[in-house]
């Protein structure tokens, strides 16, 4: 999917589900990431009228997303706990080429909220599949569908405004450095990615 390197280990989902509180935390921090992230490429672009017209929908859809996760978590009488560390992004983010250049930090700002988009469709993908909730099942499809939408607009975006050679050269190796970090750190079922 989506080119990934190395697929989610299936027994993610099943440590997911015997987890269903901490999961929910971490998605509904997940979204809110997500929006800010959105949110920080207008502030930090705005000069971009196509990148400000195609990101200010997906804020909007992902505050929306996270209001959904609140809904899930209520629903279940579970609470909304502090935010964690999230180890993947985080260690993503660092292996992302650090440049100066206004243009070259714009493709790995693009590229990198592109292979998170990526992951997060692969993974509710799974739990879309593998949950024993109907209620969740049917939310993580929706939400599979959603992020699809939103990879496709990151990397889109990327070309776009970088140019095709050097944002899909660029992406080939944001898959290789995916897969390493994805390989590196430990498979917890308390967390989105």
């Amino acid at each position: 999917m989506y080119g990934l390197k190395l697929p989610t280990d299936p027994r993610w989902v099943n440590l997911a589900e015997k987890q269903l509180e901490d999961i929910l935390n971490d998605h509904a921090y997940c979204e809110m990431k997500a929006a800010s992230t959105g949110i920080s490429l207008i502030h930090s672009y705005p000069e971009i009228p196509e990148l400000v017209k195609a990101v200010t929908p997906v804020v909007a859809e992902e505050w929306a997303h996270y209001r959904m996760v609140l809904e899930h978590l209520e629903k279940r009488h579970f609470k909304l706990a502090k935010s964690r560390k999230d180890e993947y992004v985080n260690r993503l983010t660092l292996a992302m080429k650090q440049s100066s250049k206004p243009h070259d930090h714009l493709r790995e700002r693009l590229l990198l909220s592109a292979m998170i988009e990526a992951r997060s469709c692969e993974r509710f993908k799974l739990l879309s599949q593998e949950l024993t909730d109907d209620d969740l099942k049917q939310f993580y499809k929706s939400l599979m569908i959603s992020e699809a939408g939103h990879y496709k607009l990151f990397l889109d975006l990327a070309i776009e405004l970088t140019g095709k050679e050097q944002a899909m050269n660029r992406w080939a190796e944001v898959l290789e450095l995916e897969a390493k970090v994805l390989s590196e750190i430990q498979l917890r079922g308390d967390r989105v990615h």
